[in-house]
């Protein structure tokens, strides 16, 4: 008599149905990108009605980074599915435990000091996952980023870079981690409404602080001067009442050649955060290249990362910028922030709900391996990764649905602030400078696209004619 996945123990069913899932998710992505790859290839010249949006040079220069990009993303995605197969059919996670179990039964404590255990699993396993994932992003930087113009890092920065988000990482991760610990531990029957303030609070104070303390340790920040693009930044804001404080350029260009812009902060202090890849007056890949032809044949002074120059000018022009910030402010004024951290937050009580009924349930346990223990952190992990992956790929794919609508919102914004022309051509150049295809799948794009396809935005303000 053949036996069937029902006739398996229930710890059985759902160890193979977690593993089914995540392979279905795979394939099906999988599929997507070579729908998506297939018009890499096939579209190799400038389709009619893009004809006075984007030269045949630029459109080929974006079709072949693009498709880079997706082979790459082929197969550093089936290794990632492989490794956390062979992770799960080997026992990876349950043989970690118990090497952390090992190191804190060395410094002479016992198995009742669960949370220090927890703490050193944690970091022993986000240590394999950057040390796993560091050739990938070796490859992606140093290769496809590099060969495509963006990459503007040396090999010395990019490491150090990488251990100093490692360690920045683990000094956030583990004291939020022990306390959330402590928490469920000592919550009684409601712990999990009190789980859930504890992590609102925690990204509430992260998002605070985060351009402030967290991100200059990575990047240089300094105020826009003054001057005329930082007056029309500032009436802009004043015309639709948004409480702007500051205004910063950052220092994108030692990383990247790719730009972009946003605004953080709580109330009545908000700052916008300019990269000067952005800004065609304040980008050191234009000055690079307008330099050029002055610096001496000999001059070798070393610079760390290096600028490579471009052909043509990068960024926008203060109008364009000015349209660019119309769309971000426009995501404030209608409430998009807002409506996203509501969504979050409402998902987060969820999922916490939810684990207070299934934290208790053994099989769980058994199922990945643990047999003769239930550890919280684990338990988080089993659920919220594992046992909530089909509600959370649905979750992904109604808020890239709902990101889109936004971002066709915030368009609509800033075209009725009178800027459609200038936002028309900021796109086209952004597009161009950070070599994006305008040509999608359309079961790709829906899938994955959390901002529409160029030519939709075009269409969306009104198809304004170029000069």
């Amino acid at each position: 008599m053949v036996e069937t996945m029902f006739d398996l123990p229930v710890e059985k069913q759902i160890f193979y149905a977690v593993l089914g899932f995540s392979w279905t998710v795979y394939l099906w992505e999988a599929y997507l990108s070579y729908r998506q790859r297939r018009i890499y290839r096939s579209t190799t010249h400038v389709p009619q009605e893009l004809g006075n949006i984007m030269d045949s040079e630029t459109f080929e220069k974006s079709r072949l980074y693009q498709l880079d990009k997706s082979n790459f993303s082929f197969w550093s995605g089936l290794y990632s599915e492989t490794e956390g197969t062979l992770i799960l059919l080997l026992g990876g996670i349950p043989f970690l435990w118990a090497v952390a179990g090992t190191v804190t039964a060395r410094f002479g404590f016992g198995s009742e000091y669960e949370i220090t255990q927890s703490l050193i699993f944690l970091t022993l396993a986000t240590l394999f996952s950057a040390l796993t994932g560091l050739p990938w992003s070796l490859y992606n930087t140093f290769v496809i980023e590099e060969k495509h113009g963006f990459n503007q890092q040396t090999l010395g920065f990019f490491l150090k870079d990488a251990v100093k988000k490692f360690v920045v990482t683990q000094c956030i991760l583990l004291p939020v981690t022990s306390l959330l610990l402590y928490i469920i531990k000592i919550g009684g029957d409601y712990f999990f409404i009190y789980a859930w303030l504890f992590t609102l609070a925690v990204s509430l104070v992260l998002v605070t602080i985060y351009a402030d303390y967290i991100a200059p340790l990575f990047d240089k920040f300094t105020p826009l001067p003054e001057g005329e693009l930082k007056t029309d930044i500032e009436a802009m804001a004043k015309s639709i009442s948004f409480p702007l404080t500051k205004v910063y350029i950052v220092e994108g260009s030692k990383r990247s050649s790719h730009s972009n812009a946003y605004f953080y902060g709580f109330f009545k202090n908000k700052r916008i955060v300019l990269f000067d890849t952005l800004l065609e007056d304040y980008s050191p890949i234009n000055k690079t290249g307008d330099l050029q032809a002055e610096q001496p044949e000999n001059d070798d002074t070393p610079t760390e990362p290096k600028a490579k120059p471009k052909n043509k000018k990068q960024g926008c022009n203060n109008p364009e910028i000015l349209a660019v910030l119309g769309h971000e402010l426009g995501h404030w004024k209608l409430g998009h922030t807002v409506k996203n951290i509501v969504i979050s937050q409402m998902n987060s009580f969820l999922c916490f709900s939810l684990f207070a009924v299934l934290i208790g349930r053994k099989e769980l346990f058994v199922a990945f391996g643990f047999d003769d223990s239930q550890p919280t952190l684990i338990g988080l992990m089993i659920i919220f990764q594992f046992i909530f992956s089909p509600y959370n790929e649905l979750l992904s794919f109604c808020l890239t649905v709902l990101s889109r609508r936004f971002e066709f919102q915030a368009d609509a914004f800033a075209r009725s602030m009178g800027k459609a022309s200038e936002l028309y051509s900021a796109l086209i150049k952004l597009n161009k400078d950070n070599l994006g295809f305008p040509v999608a799948d359309w079961l790709f794009s829906m899938w994955h696209y959390s901002h529409p396809p160029l030519l939709e935005r075009l269409r969306a303000l009104g198809n304004i004619k170029q000069d």
